[in-house]
């Protein structure tokens, strides 16, 4: 019979859990994309909705909101990804 060499034996399952990852998901896989998408959603339907009179609520308005609203996101996802390692780097 032949001899085994000596020392531990690595399972597939064993070199697997060295490589994690990313700490945060991807932008799609986040309730933050879904809050997002339906704020926007309410400004432009609001602004939609509504006469846009002298002091009403104008397309301009909604289109500003909407700025805003991205600027926030894009900060959340850069802090949210300022955090994290990609071990794989």
């Amino acid at each position: 019979m032949a001899e085994q060499a000596a020392g531990p034996r690595i399972h597939a399952r064993d070199r697997d859990e060295g490589l994690r990852g990313t700490e945060t998901k991807s932008s799609y896989k986040t309730t933050e994309l879904i809050a997002y998408v339906a704020a926007v959603a309410g400004v432009l339907i609001a602004a939609l909705l509504t006469d846009g009179g002298a002091d009403g609520f104008n397309t301009v308005d909604a289109w500003r909101f909407v700025t805003y609203l991205t600027i926030g996101y894009m900060i959340s996802r850069g802090l949210a990804k300022a955090g994290s390692r990609n071990p794989r780097d």
